[in-house]
C-alpha cells in the first residue's frame, strides 16, 4: 500500500519541474563601437568578416571596401557609411521558414524573424556571397557586394527574395507557427 502511495504523488513533482526554467538565460555582452563611424552595427559586421580573431585585418578589409565603394560610387551624395547601411536594409529578410514536424509530416512554417536575428542574417549573407564572388581582394568583392545589394541586386538580394518567396508558398501552415 506504501509504495502505491509514492508512485502516486511522484508524478505529481515531475510536473512542477517542468515548468520550470532549468539554466537562467545568458546575458548580452555588450558590443564596443568600432574606432572610425563610432557604430556599433560597424562592430558586429567586422566581428562577423573576422577570421581566427584577426579583428585588425576584419576592420582593414571593411574601411577599404567601403574607400571603393566611395572611389566607385562619387555621383551618389550619400557618403560610403550610407550606402553600407541601406545596402544591408535591402538584404534584411522580414520573414523565414521554419520545419515544424506535426504529425509524422513535416511543415515549412513562416514566422517573423527577430529584430536581432534579422540583422545577422544579412550581414552574414553579405559576407557569405561576397566571399564566394571573383576578385582580387576581400576588400574588392565585399565593395561589389555591397554595391549590389544598394542597388538591389546581387546574391544575397537573390536570397532575400528567395526567403520571401518560400514564405509565401508555405502561408498554407502558417497556423502552425510556434
Amino acid at each position: 500500500m506504501r509504495a502505491l502511495k509514492n508512485k502516486k504523488e511522484q508524478p505529481q513533482a515531475d510536473i512542477n519541474s517542468k515548468t520550470k526554467m532549468r539554466k537562467a538565460k545568458p546575458k548580452k555582452r555588450v558590443i564596443l563601437p568600432d574606432p572610425v563611424f563610432n557604430d556599433t552595427k560597424v562592430s558586429k559586421f567586422v566581428n562577423h568578416l573576422m577570421y581566427d580573431g584577426k579583428k585588425s585585418i576584419s576592420y582593414e578589409i571593411f574601411y577599404n571596401a567601403l574607400e571603393n565603394v566611395k572611389a566607385k560610387m562619387k555621383d551618389e551624395e550619400k557618403s560610403a557609411l550610407e550606402i553600407w547601411k541601406q545596402a544591408l536594409d535591402n538584404i534584411t529578410p522580414q520573414v523565414e521558414v521554419k520545419s515544424r514536424r506535426i504529425g509524422g509530416a513535416t511543415f515549412q512554417v513562416p514566422t517573423e524573424i527577430r529584430p536581432d536575428r534579422k540583422e545577422s542574417i544579412s550581414m552574414k549573407n553579405m559576407i557569405a556571397f561576397a566571399r564566394k564572388r571573383s576578385g582580387k581582394s576581400m576588400a574588392d568583392k565585399l565593395a561589389a557586394e555591397i554595391m549590389d545589394a544598394f542597388n538591389n541586386q546581387g546574391g544575397a538580394f537573390k536570397r532575400k527574395e528567395d526567403m520571401h518567396r518560400m514564405a509565401e508558398a508555405n502561408r498554407a501552415f502558417a497556423h502552425f507557427r510556434f
